[in-house]
């Protein structure tokens, strides 16, 4: 069910919020958590609908804040429960003029009460998200240096002021890379790595943080190159770790299949999808404490990371 309530306020979006459950039989208290969208210009229905999705793992409160500064003071609102919200309750906010510049007075009024609260940008991020007002109030910050434009000043920015709570999630998406590759070095015979390459398209910021992570578990100097877009034009392409007794390779051939070369093995093909906003989202909200792995990959990996390379200048 949608409702719709153009020029309203907060305390009659709380109400309705309230009569609406009642009328619905549902209740508040299976709600963990708050999670806070802030959109540019319109609500991005795909950052909905993977929260939605993530919901059903998460039960929680959406709160969508479209924030326009130009125009009149104005709230409009509307709110989805039932099967336009998945197990969650979308609030979407409309403010503009006076009214958008209110972050707190937005928001707090709309927060389940004893929950913690999650911020989530989708696209353009604050420039210190742990100094926005939203950013202020939450315990998770989530950002996406993955969305337009994707350059690695923008990880470069986040690493100067990381605050403990914030994360990305090019760094999520590269969760089943990391699994792959520590079980891969797991596995005999043990050598030290002695060099390490990691390629994939310069839109993507998961290579540069894979690079960034890899250089600083294995205490290595990494070699990162961006693909020309003809041979790879989106996410991680490869990785490969030498050994004194050969080279391991990942490489991903197509969005969802990778093969892993071994000396002394047959090629194996692995499943190695690319994963989906709902996924990365709901990763994120399974911890609420600080990412601390992602805190020093992103300011000391970061950091001791080389400036990457073009494929011509790493095969020349």
């Amino acid at each position: 069910m949608i409702y719709d309530l153009p020029d309203t306020t907060v305390s009659t979006v709380a109400k309705r919020l309230v009569t609406v459950r009642e009328e619905g039989g549902a209740v508040a208290l299976g709600r963990v958590l708050t999670l806070v969208i802030e959109c540019r210009n319109r609500p991005r229905e795909a950052a909905i609908e993977a929260a939605n999705d993530a919901s059903r793992e998460h039960p929680m409160r959406v709160i969508v804040l479209v924030r326009d500064p130009e125009g009149p003071p104005r709230l409009d609102a509307q709110i989805r429960v039932g099967g336009d919200a998945g197990a969650s309750e979308v609030v979407v906010l409309h403010a503009s003029g006076d009214t958008a510049r209110d972050t707190d007075g937005l928001v707090t009024g709309l927060l389940l009460p004893d929950a913690p609260v999650v911020a989530w940008w989708p696209d353009e991020p604050p420039a210190v998200p742990g100094a926005d007002p939203l950013g202020r109030i939450a315990q998770r910050r989530i950002t996406d240096t993955s969305t337009s434009p994707s350059t690695t000043e923008r990880l470069t920015a986040l690493g100067r002021t990381y605050t403990p709570g914030d994360t990305d999630l090019a760094w999520t998406r590269l969760t089943r890379w990391r699994e792959q590759l520590a079980a891969v070095l797991d596995q005999p015979p043990y050598e030290p790595v002695t060099a390490v390459e990691v390629r994939g398209a310069s839109t993507s910021p998961s290579t540069a943080l894979l690079a960034a992570w890899l250089g600083m578990a294995l205490d290595l100097p990494v070699t990162w190159a961006y693909e020309d877009p003809a041979v790879w034009d989106h996410g991680i392409h490869s990785v490969r770790l030498s050994r004194p007794s050969g080279d391991i390779l990942l490489e991903r051939h197509n969005d969802s299949v990778a093969l892993l070369t071994q000396p002394g093995q047959p090629d194996h093909e692995l499943l190695l999808p690319r994963r989906s906003l709902r996924e990365c989202l709901a990763e994120e909200l399974r911890r609420l404490d600080a990412d601390l792995l992602y805190g020093r990959v992103l300011t000391e990996g970061w950091e001791r990371l080389a400036p990457p390379l073009s494929a011509e200048e790493v095969d020349g």
